[in-house]
């Protein structure tokens, strides 16, 4: 087994039993071109292969306080195709958000989270194929669907947590839970 490695390594992390722990680096970020016209790929990501299908799912917590500070997971190709997942701060709450970035343009979905969401959330990536599929865990403990993504990949892609700080510096973020596995069944909607 592959160790995982850093692209852009935090100035703060720590690393114990089974959890990560991260304090972001001034103004880092993850964005490609679309609509601001700027190129940033500094973010802090910890890289791990990952080799056709598979499941990723992570939990993690963080004192978002400053615009689009952001902590989730990421699949990463290359430079210019990637998709990063998690919740990013704006407008003064937390929301869930989805970017994929295909030949050097990003996109962004986003949800907004109620107000009394719980500090810890749990996400799951699924590979199936060159679909990506992004789940977040629901209070009642069932996942829901927050994205069905295209993204053209070789067969290893890099995967693992994910954060920055846009605007800001110092966002403390905990990891944990970070599992790598098979596939989930690739069923969506519970019929045969």
């Amino acid at each position: 087994m592959t160790e995982p490695s850093w692209i852009n390594q935090p100035p703060v992390w720590h690393e114990a039993d089974g959890v990560l722990e991260v304090e972001t680096g001034k103004e880092t970020d993850w964005w490609n071109n679309t609509f601001y016209g700027f190129l940033h790929d500094t973010g802090h990501f910890r890289a791990e292969p990952a080799t056709g299908d598979f499941t990723y799912s992570l939990s993690f917590s963080a004192a978002y306080e400053t615009l689009f500070d952001q902590a989730g997971a990421m699949v990463y190709v290359d430079a210019r195709n990637w998709l990063k997942a998690g919740i990013e701060f704006a407008d003064g709450r937390m929301n869930f958000s989805v970017v994929v970035t295909r030949d050097d343009q990003s996109d962004w979905s986003v949800m907004q989270l109620p107000p009394d969401t719980a500090p810890t959330v749990t996400l799951r990536l699924s590979r199936h194929g060159e679909s990506l599929r992004i789940e977040r865990l629901a209070p009642d403990g069932t996942w829901w669907l927050a994205r069905l993504a295209y993204l053209t990949m070789p067969d290893t892609v890099s995967i693992g947590p994910m954060c920055c700080s846009p605007v800001g510096e110092g966002l403390k973020v905990r990891f944990e839970n970070m599992t790598l596995a098979p596939a989930i069944p690739r069923e969506l909607h519970g019929v045969g």
